[in-house]
């Protein structure tokens, strides 16, 4: 059983008649729920959404809930029945809580979850339907990823902690758990957990983005106070090192923006300042935030028009 709260599914449902319906996404009533859901589910695993129009929770998940069946190309169908109109075989299946989905095949309830779960999960639970040992693993590090980037440290904390549990040698688990301990200022839990990494995998992104993150934190540590480097930068605009200690102050208190832009300032100023300091230090940060960051992505597309501009 997923989710947090468990539900009943060995109550027995209505005796099985009729033929499977061929729609991916359909509505049901209780008088063809055994030929929407029960019979169907013969040919492939068949979600029931219990819902109802007052419950807000359901319509955030049932769109998100067609969504990944269509994605799934006929591979499993989804089946929505309202309670409020048909309550009877809610009723019979113990439901006391909306949004609940179970997930039939070959007639019998075999798994189910409550409440509005993200996309990702939804995504896993029926990866894992069809076979998918991998789904849980791979919707464990997205969300903990979101959480991370949200600055959720301790939710992401525990999701990379739940996936190392499942796989101590997964690089993404450790550089997203050492990111979290970076967040808290412990480098050196941040340097441990990252020891934990295969010596083949110690070069792949996750890991990669991790150390540099840890090199950027320990120089921001020295970098001095954002108020006090900005105004030496507003009395000399030139002082290139008062503005390249204003850009990883600026890092370590999570404003990429500016600090993308003062490395910026100074490339555009002076390229070759202290042999490409700043050049180097705007490719760390990069490093460190990941490619498919937002400020990275912009950032590359500035620093490529200053350089061959």
């Amino acid at each position: 059983m997923s989710g947090n709260s468990r539900m009943n599914i060995d109550t027995p449902i209505l005796n099985q008649a009729g033929a499977g319906g061929q729609d991916l996404v359909k509505n049901t009533t209780t008088k063809d729920f055994v030929r929407d859901v029960i019979d169907a589910s013969n040919e492939v695993p068949v979600l029931v959404d219990f819902w109802a129009p007052w419950c807000g929770p359901c319509r955030q998940l049932t769109p998100v809930l067609e969504k990944a069946v269509r994605a799934a190309k006929g591979a499993v169908r989804l089946v929505k029945l309202n309670i409020d109109d048909h309550p009877q075989i809610p009723g019979q299946m113990g439901v006391q809580s909306i949004p609940a989905v179970f997930a039939f095949r070959d007639g019998k309830p075999i798994d189910g979850f409550m409440g509005a779960l993200p996309e990702a999960r939804v995504k896993a639970f029926i990866a894992r339907l069809l076979g998918d040992t991998t789904a849980d693993t791979a919707a464990d590090l997205e969300s903990a990823e979101a959480a991370l980037a949200a600055g959720d440290v301790n939710t992401a904390a525990q999701g990379f902690g739940e996936v190392l549990q499942k796989d101590a040698l997964n690089a993404q688990g450790a550089a997203g758990l050492a990111k979290c301990y970076i967040k808290t200022g412990d480098l050196a839990r941040a340097e441990q957990t990252l020891g934990l990494v295969p010596p083949a995998k110690a070069d792949s992104p996750p890991v990669a983005s991790a150390r540099a993150a840890i090199e950027l934190a320990r120089k921001s540590q020295s970098a001095g106070d954002v108020e006090t480097l900005s105004a030496k930068v507003a009395a000399n605009a030139n002082d290139h090192q008062a503005r390249f200690d204003l850009a990883l102050a600026l890092a370590a208190k999570g404003d990429r923006q500016r600090a993308q832009d003062e490395l910026l300032t100074i490339i555009g100023k002076d390229r070759g300042w202290n042999e490409e300091a700043a050049r180097k230090q705007l490719v760390q940060l990069f490093e460190a935030w990941g490619a498919s960051d937002p400020a990275t992505v912009a950032g590359r597309q500035k620093l490529s028009s200053l350089l061959f501009a």
